[in-house]
């Protein structure tokens, strides 16, 4: 059973980060998208500190866990924001969000492969399904001329590399609270985003739009101040099923709400695509649940 913090946590993190995938798409058309994501990000990990400092967390992290701070880093945000970033201009952000949550079909196989967690039938049969979906998406955007299946390719790299971070940070023993690691690693994500954007995108630089200036403060305030912390949170610290009720209605909250926005075509490709990921993630982690209920959390799932 979810406790009712958790349960509020997880409605809210679906609802903002299903609208955030029409906001992103109004943020960079016509601006240039590391620039859009790097100033998101200047401006949110001030947001995030000073929730930090509210809530009296602490901010060091012992030397000895740098290493590890940079690999999840790297895996959990550094690879996914550069990757969608640069999709989103690429595809419609309903099928840019189908094609991202595909991420716990992948965390469980890399689950399987790095930490001997084995895969049920019905887990074999959910990769199928999300395979079977990804395929769809694929085949439409490779049968358009205007086509896009490069950002379907980074959209799928950014969802693996989500999926092995968040099978590492549920495996962590670093000593230090949840939202700590997720300040770091927003800190780390900023500096590598700003570096980015200044050697590629700097020629391009202007004066954001009174749109695009609004989608930078929501991702700011919404997905750097509370959404990732409070991921990192829920990834930390319950079973990995817990987390499924929330990453499960995502895409779809981001299909519907880019349709209705943005006025975005939904082919049957999508609609398709929608039930069989919903399918494949819960085939992939119902399974855990029966197993949490009789096994203690383990060390690198508790809350520190």
């Amino acid at each position: 059973m979810l406790s009712p913090r958790h349960a509020v946590v997880l409605v809210l993190l679906t609802l903002v980060w299903g609208v955030n995938w029409p906001v992103m798409k109004v943020g960079v058309t016509g601006f240039p998208p590391l620039t859009f994501r790097a100033l998101s990000m200047v401006l949110g990990l001030p947001v995030l500190g000073a929730a930090l400092l509210a809530l009296r967390v602490p901010l060091r992290i012992p030397r000895e866990h740098w290493p590890e701070l940079a690999k999840l880093a790297l895996a959990n945000m550094v690879v996914w924001h550069v990757l969608v970033i640069l999709a989103i201009p690429l595809l419609t952000s309903g099928r840019a969000a189908i094609l991202g949550y595909t991420m716990p079909v992948f965390s469980a196989m890399w689950g399987a492969a790095l930490f001997g967690q084995r895969l049920a039938p019905r887990q074999m049969a959910g990769v199928l399904a999300a395979t079977i979906g990804i395929a769809l998406l694929l085949w439409h955007e490779l049968g358009r001329l205007a086509g896009a299946p490069v950002g379907v390719a980074m959209m799928l790299v950014a969802a693996v590399a989500w999926g092995l971070g968040t099978q590492w940070l549920r495996a962590t023993r670093m000593p230090v609270p949840t939202l700590t690691i997720a300040f770091w690693m927003t800190a780390a994500t900023t500096v590598v985003l700003c570096a980015l954007a200044a050697a590629t995108e700097s020629a391009r630089w202007q004066r954001p739009s009174a749109a695009v200036t609004g989608a930078i403060v929501f991702n700011a305030v919404a997905i750097f101040g509370f959404a990732h912390a409070a991921w990192f949170y829920l990834a930390r610290s319950l079973p990995p099923v817990a987390s499924t009720v929330s990453v499960m209605m995502i895409p779809v909250v981001g299909a519907l709400s880019g349709a209705a926005w943005l006025g975005e075509t939904l082919h049957w490709q999508d609609g398709a695509a929608v039930v069989l990921m919903m399918v494949a993630i819960a085939a992939v982690l119902w399974p855990a649940r029966l197993r949490a209920r009789s096994a203690p959390i383990g060390i690198g799932e508790a809350e520190q």
